[in-house]
């Protein structure tokens, strides 16, 4: 068998190619720029470059970004009254707060803060309990992504089973709502499970979310499943072990060019929406 790659780069260029259509046909009737606002706090080399990647993607659509960085001191109240200001801001069109924030700040305070209407990384327990009940909301960006990325290509879910491995705020706990939401059986596992390959071999789609690298093993894994790995380590390597799957699933993510692109690629494609709603398009 061979195995179904799910190219995220492929569907996220697909993508970019029509949002660029999108901003330019706007930008044209009102004169107006979708904007994304990016709020980095202290000097994380990784999260400099997540946000570095997100202001990229933004100018490739035609869409600006507005990068603020506030220094590794900053406290709770601070990043409060800076999402505030942006909040209030007619010309900021989404907010993203980078995770993680140092220690001594209230991250999930922060994340609520910002408001539903600009909540285009999907963070706010507002919107993940409007996505769960299948009420208008920008869903988190990575398990968004994956459902783009299934949808794109023909990734039938309903009545399948699918294993979700971790129960972050961001990743595993959306990702099985909107499984739930496609009609799928849902199943919640996560790094303390007990009897973990059990669950694991029964999944007609797996998802590790885990944040631990290859901590999903292989033999785990049962012929024909579809393998999503929304994980990334050093070393190019996810949350599953990958290598050993590639001739016997039905179709896989790659790590890396599968879920991650899609994630960056769903923050812009929800800030364009979220920009087209608020200039009344």
């Amino acid at each position: 068998m061979t195995a179904l790659v799910l190219d995220g780069k492929l569907c996220a260029k697909e993508t970019e190619n029509r949002l660029q259509a999108q901003v330019t046909e706007l930008k044209a009737r009102t004169g107006c720029t979708p904007i994304l606002a990016t709020i980095l706090v202290g000097a994380d080399p990784a999260s400099a470059t997540y946000v570095k990647m997100k202001g990229n993607a933004c100018r490739r659509v035609g869409m600006d970004s507005m990068a603020i960085e506030l220094p590794e001191t900053t406290t709770t109240e601070q990043l409060l009254e800076k999402i505030d200001e942006l909040n209030n801001n007619p010309d900021v069109h989404g907010i993203l707060l980078q995770h993680p924030v140092p220690e001594q700040i209230d991250e999930r305070l922060c994340f609520d803060a910002i408001a539903a209407h600009k909540d285009v990384d999907g963070v706010t327990c507002l919107g993940f309990g409007r996505m769960a009940m299948q009420e208008p909301a920008y869903g988190a960006a990575t398990p968004a992504g994956i459902m783009r990325l299934l949808e794109a290509y023909d990734v039938n879910l309903e009545g399948k089973h699918v294993v979700v491995v971790g129960r972050s705020p961001i990743l595993g706990k959306p990702m099985a709502m909107m499984m739930l939401n496609a009609n799928a059986t849902v199943t919640i596992c996560h790094s303390r499970t007990q009897n973990l390959s059990e669950f694991v071999k029964q999944a007609d789609v797996i998802v590790g979310a885990v944040g631990k690298p290859e901590f999903i093993k292989a033999e785990w894994i049962k012929d024909g499943a579809v393998v999503v790995d929304a994980g990334y380590h050093p070393g190019g390597v996810g949350d599953i072990e990958l290598a050993p799957l590639t001739d016997r699933v039905a179709a896989y993510t790659p790590v890396p060019g599968g879920v991650g692109p899609m994630t960056i690629n769903t923050l812009i494609l929800q800030t364009v929406e979220s920009g087209l709603k608020q200039l009344g398009q």
